[in-house]
């Protein structure tokens, strides 16, 4: 994917993802099946997924090569990454740390859409300033993945949503 085909989707999976959640009454942001999380709670595990990737691409290019070296490897294709992703979930991968999300009622809920939608929308900004090269030329740290160019990074941003959104929907399809 090139830039400007990048930031579309990042900008329309996330606009997907905030419109299935304003269809979904209080009662169904707040329902979780046992040991999942709410469809509030994945809004906010989102938020946080996506705010470390845009202040990334805020730093200065000498800084993240600094930080995290060069690659190594030719940049990999939006299906092997989701691929890698599948195969690290399917192996156990869980979010941890900082990406999990406290327990939040329906009332977090317009804030958390509000900070997401902010959050992408400086992402695109700063990745629509960017060189196709600079993409594929750094690297940033994913704690399931390992190191990733800025790009396939981008590419998980672009998956990580649906897969949520399709988790989201799954729960909300089964509660009515």
């Amino acid at each position: 994917m090139t830039i400007p085909e990048i930031s579309d989707a990042l900008r329309q999976r996330h606009a997907d993802f905030l419109s299935l959640l304003a269809e979904m009454s209080d009662d169904a942001l707040v329902q979780a099946p046992a040991g999942k999380w709410s469809a509030v709670q994945q809004l906010d595990h989102l938020r946080r997924s996506v705010r470390p990737v845009r202040l990334a691409f805020t730093l200065p290019r000498w800084l993240l090569g600094a930080w995290q070296g060069k690659p190594n490897r030719p940049g990999r294709t939006y299906e092997a990454l989701v691929l890698r992703y599948q195969q690290k979930l399917a192996s156990g991968g869980r979010a941890a740390g900082a990406f999990v999300p406290p327990a939040l009622a329906a009332s977090a809920c317009p804030a958390l859409r509000k900070a997401l939608q902010k959050e992408v929308d400086g992402l695109c900004r700063r990745l629509e300033r960017m060189t196709e090269a600079q993409l594929d030329g750094y690297l940033l740290p994913h704690p399931l993945l390992g190191k990733l160019t800025l790009r396939e990074m981008l590419y998980f941003t672009i998956y990580h949503v649906q897969h949520h959104q399709r988790i989201v929907a799954g729960h909300f399809d089964a509660a009515q």
